[in-house]
């Protein structure tokens, strides 16, 4: 391997790491013409104890190697002066809250409050259970804090009671529960001081902590062990005073790691918000545990870039909102959904017609699971989820997740055949990984036919260079076989087994596309399927059928996809504040004027990460709900600027009908920051289609082999394999067919008809 001449930070990559596939895609420039970038792609286990420490630096290892042409030996230390800039993804903070292997750490509340959390909001997702199964609290321990403050009311109600208080634009007093030029010091029966607090809300100070109190407190927790805290104080959202003091005297004694819940993200719900402090103190310091022992495989330039300073390597992190962060602004809180995020992003742009707006659901079939998501033109985003039993206030994609996948473990128990929710993951794997783990799907598409030992990545085994093992996939069905057999009448072959595990996993996965679909009044017929993740080839066709679907779109990069959307997300920088106010004519000032003051906050920040000018792009939105109800949405500003429009207009959609006799309460004001990575992906995949030549595909001029593939109905043994990598853009292939290259199978059935694009397989289903 000799050395080639690669410039200095001009290497870019992106690392995904899954629950059973660690995927690299990497840019660079071209030797011969430095002015266009060449593709590079790595796969690998997420897991190999035997040969590897960690599977993102052993990509990043082989990627240099074949860059550079110089070796980079196992174990030492990778120079970083090739990298422009490492984008990751990883599973380690939600793998940790899934196994509930987190952090140890104290919750901090206000006295009286212990057991709030624990309490929850009495939500009942299983109502008939007879054995209800709570889960446990992440922390550990719980220390009251003798504070307490109170609201008052609504400081801008036009209509507020007599004994509201109101203040001026500076936050005096105007008017006073006790009459009118109260100076709101207390009085004789005892009452505290009152302020107006964040949201605008009049807020009454009871009892303020007492700092050596906290002291003592604090600083037997850390003698006991504790280094890490979640601190969460009852109407904190609009009132943070007592939460910094306490965080303050924590920071002093020494924690290492302090979660104080209004920074987090400062919304009313003291259950939510304390539920995602908790979380965060139990995730973020297992989470930087990780990236520490991550950076000691590079030299130190790679944490210069993380400031915006062009100093060294930047290194970036996917969000759970599907924004790229920095090491100062990332959390295991914001990396829930960091893994499948990088494949919305992945797929909604490059899938996406501004014109067309045809709306687009994307199945990311990994080893794992199978995450499903929707893009009509924007992120679907959330701001409360459950998961593992926790229910976190965070801004997360809108992605369903479901335990089907390449890796879900295949098993008969009473009389029926069932898959997952159990996995393989990637140590031991599917039987046929050569470590002896048990059957699975992917074990069952290669008894199909659907996967090729000869063409599937030969890294099995205990010298990462052995094939698939059909088997020992097929010595575990004829077990399988044998008790099905014993059980019914009609005597079933292995492939029909083997099918019937393969329908069975494809219902799993159409469920959550229901739920996104036909649950939310939207017709799974108008929409596009993308299909992703190492396994989506194998199942995209029948899952479109099983919806009604016409059109697939599967990228060339689709099996890496959630690591490609790396490559092409955009840096963002959000901030929110409470509010306490009534939407109308008199409030819209005073609301765009905040709107405004967030957007110079945002700016400033997105300035100091290397962002300017036109490069940056705002959403401004409102959290806005009927007085009275506790369902708030957050509702983005429209171009004409009628909030109100927009927010009914989405809550018919959402709920059916609307509340016209209420007014409406604004809870947050929220701006997020966009900073743009790149310029334009070019035309869409449509557009494309419509200019192309098309024709038809010889199967005898074309195809690389031939293979014996299960149908539904039986067998094609001469079935064409195509390798990608020798289509030409406009080449159509009617199926039955195999479409192969070094990442990923897709299995075209019959009755389907593929046009290979410059970047995608455009699917239509007859």
């Amino acid at each position: 391997m000799s050395p080639v001449n690669v410039p200095d930070r001009s290497i870019r990559i992106c690392a995904d790491r899954g629950g059973t596939f660690c995927d690299v895609h990497a840019s660079y420039p071209d030797p011969e013409d430095h002015s266009k970038r060449k593709e590079i792609v790595v796969k690998l286990l997420s897991q190999d104890k035997n040969n590897y420490r960690d599977a993102p630096t052993e990509g990043i290892r082989r990627i240099l190697e074949t860059v550079t042409g110089e070796q980079y030996p196992r174990g030492e230390i990778l120079k970083t002066d090739k990298i422009d800039y490492i984008r990751l993804s990883t599973t380690v903070a939600t793998n940790a809250l899934l196994e509930r292997k987190g952090f140890k750490h104290a919750l901090v509340i206000t006295k009286g409050f212990k057991d709030a959390l624990l309490i929850g909001n009495q939500s009942r997702p299983k109502i008939f259970d007879l054995n209800i199964r709570r889960p446990a609290p992440l922390y550990s321990s719980v220390i009251e804090v003798d504070e307490r403050v109170t609201l008052v009311g609504y400081s801008s109600d036009p209509q507020a009671e007599e004994n509201a208080v109101k203040f001026d634009d500076d936050g005096k007093i105007t008017r006073g529960y006790r009459g009118a030029g109260w100076d709101g010091k207390g009085d004789a029966e005892g009452e505290g001081e009152v302020v107006r607090g964040l949201s605008g809300e009049a807020v009454r100070i009871i009892q303020r902590p007492d700092p050596p109190q906290i002291k003592s407190d604090l600083q037997k927790l850390y003698e006991e062990g504790y280094r890490s805290l979640a601190i969460c104080l009852v109407h904190s959202y609009t009132y943070p005073d007592h939460e910094r003091l306490i965080g303050k005297i924590a920071h002093e004694i020494g924690f290492p790691h302090i979660s104080i819940s209004s920074q987090l993200h400062p919304m009313i719900k003291l259950v939510s918000r304390g539920l995602s402090s908790t979380a965060d103190a139990y995730l973020t310091p297992i989470l930087f545990d990780y990236l520490d022992g991550f950076f000691k495989g590079f030299d130190e330039k790679l944490r210069g870039g993380g400031k915006g300073d062009n100093e060294g390597a930047r290194v970036e992190f996917m969000g759970s909102d599907g924004g790229l962060l920095d090491l100062d602004n990332f959390s295991g809180l914001k990396s829930i959904l960091s893994g499948p995020a990088g494949g919305v992003v992945g797929y909604a742009l490059t899938s996406w017609d501004g014109d067309r707006r045809t709306p687009i659901i994307g199945i990311d079939v990994g080893g794992t699971s199978t995450d499903v998501s929707r893009y009509d033109g924007r992120y679907e985003v959330v701001l409360e989820t459950t998961t593992a039993g926790v229910t976190i206030q965070s801004p997360q994609l809108d992605i369903n997740t479901v335990a089907a996948g390449g890796g879900s473990c295949l098993k008969f128990e009473n009389g029926l055949p069932r898959t997952g929710p159990e996995s393989a993951g990637a140590e031991p794997g599917p039987a046929c990984y050569r470590k002896g783990g048990p059957l699975a799907v992917t074990d069952a598409n290669l008894i199909l036919g659907r996967l090729i030992p000869d063409y599937f990545p030969k890294i099995f085994g205990k010298s990462e260079k052995e094939p698939l093992d059909i088997q020992a996939s097929r010595k575990l069905f004829e077990e399988i076989a044998g008790k099905m057999n014993d059980e019914f009448e009609k005597k079933l072959s292995i492939d029909e087994i083997a099918y019937g595990f393969i329908k069975v996993a494809n219902e799993t996965m159409c469920r959550p596309i229901r739920a996104l679909t036909e649950a939310r009044g939207h017709a799974t017929s108008k929409h596009i399927l993308a299909s992703f993740g190492g396994a989506g080839g194998q199942h995209a066709c029948e899952i479109a059928r099983l919806l009604n679907m016409k059109n697939i779109l599967i990228h060339r990069h689709s099996s890496i996809l959630s690591a490609y959307g790396l490559a092409l997300a955009n840096r963002v920088y959000e901030k929110q504040e409470p509010s306490s106010e009534f939407y109308s004519s008199s409030t819209q000032s005073k609301l765009a004027a905040r709107l405004d003051k967030l957007c110079d906050t945002v700016r400033g920040e997105l300035k100091r990460q290397g962002f300017e000018g036109d490069r940056v792009q705002f959403e401004r939105m409102l959290n806005m709900r009927f007085d009275g109800t506790d369902t708030a949405l957050m509702t983005l500003e429209p171009e004409d600027g009628d909030f109100e429009r927009e927010f009914k207009d989405t809550y018919k959609r959402e709920f059916g009908f609307l509340l016209d006799a209420k007014r409406i309460i604004i809870d947050d004001v929220k701006v997020r920051g966009i900073g743009k990575t790149f310029d334009t992906l070019g035309e869409s995949v449509f557009t494309e289609i419509d200019k192309l030549q098309i024709r038809s595909v010889d199967p005898a001029t074309k195809r690389d082999s031939t293979h014996s593939v299960y149908f539904e109905g039986g067998r094609v043994d001469d079935t064409p394999v195509y390798l990608l990598e020798k289509l030409d853009v406009g080449d159509e292939i009617t199926g039955p067919a195999m479409i192969i290259d070094d990442t990923q199978t897709i299995v075209v059935d019959p009755k389907a008809v593929v046009i290979v694009t410059r970047n995608h397989l455009y699917i239509t289903i007859e």
